[in-house]
């Protein structure tokens, strides 16, 4: 039987060529590019596939997403388990995209964690007064996350901003990769493979994305094809939020990377949609 992840990557490198018209040379198989794509994937994936999908993505990209999202401010956020050669290549997607990346955070596991449940609402409670009789359980902290990183028009950060951003730092309930300067109009959240260790913290994240996309023009939730098997992804997908949001499952090839880019200029043009393998609902890519 032929792997199913070996079939994603046939079938997104295909779909990809389809989609720009990229005649591939043979000299994007070099060892170099097979090598470093190789780290983001399961070790059961043919390398002469990965090496493809990596060098066609390098390829395309120029064609699918450049300049695509020139004026739109993002926040990275990056969860607990989230691989960083992913994050960071979707970074340069961003980059490459002209997207303004206004900083990159990580939520902690402590964040995400429901024991800790009660001690994160009182952080948000506590920090974002103004809001706190707004909502119930994480809609308070997903609220609170927003008033503090989000803004549909990408306003400067101001005193209930800071206050909030620091009450989060300081119980360490959010890290600072890369601080963000001003508030952004979308936000991007990377996922990993899922773990033990994390089993409920989609449960979280699929709450808190509600707060999140209330408070800015759109909110991209994206992770390998594990994570959409049994990992966030797939809890994202199957809760209430998942028709207000866009999710991509493909983070492990460089072309879902690139399909992460093109979900947010989706969403930036009104449209969220489940994007990746054939568990996504919406197709491959967005068109």
């Amino acid at each position: 039987m032929i792997n199913f992840r070996y079939h994603i990557v046939s079938l997104a490198a295909v779909l990809f060529a389809l989609a720009a018209g990229v005649v591939l040379g043979a000299g994007i198989f070099q060892e170099k590019v097979v090598a470093e794509a190789k780290e983001s994937i399961d070790s059961d994936i043919s390398p002469q596939l990965v090496g493809f999908d990596a060098g066609f993505a390098s390829l395309a990209a120029e064609d699918l997403i450049k300049d695509s999202l020139k004026g739109k401010t993002v926040l990275l956020v990056s969860l607990p388990n989230a691989r960083e050669s992913e994050v960071t290549d979707v970074a340069e997607n961003l980059d490459l995209a002209g997207a303004d990346v206004t900083g990159h955070i990580r939520f902690t596991s402590d964040l995400l964690s429901p024991a800790k449940k009660q001690f994160v609402e009182g952080v948000a409670a506590q920090a974002n007064t103004g809001a706190a009789a707004m909502g119930e359980s994480y809609d308070i902290v997903g609220s609170a996350i927003a008033a503090a990183y989000l803004d549909p028009k990408s306003r400067e950060a101001g005193d209930v901003a800071n206050r909030i951003r620091s009450a989060f730092v300081e119980g360490k309930l959010i890290e600072n990769v890369e601080e963000p300067g001003r508030k952004a109009q979308y936000a991007l959240l990377i996922t990993g493979a899922p773990r033990a260790s994390d089993a409920k913290h989609g449960d979280v994240v699929s709450l808190l994305a509600d707060g999140l996309d209330d408070g800015s023009n759109g909110v991209v939730i994206a992770g390998p094809v594990s994570s959409g098997e049994k990992g966030t992804i797939r809890s994202v997908r199957a809760s209430d939020v998942a028709a207000r949001i866009s999710t991509v499952d493909v983070t492990d090839l460089a072309s879902g990377r690139v399909t992460v880019v093109l979900a947010l200029v989706s969403e930036s043009k009104g449209k969220g949609g489940s994007w990746g393998t054939t568990r996504s609902a919406d197709g491959p890519v967005p068109h």
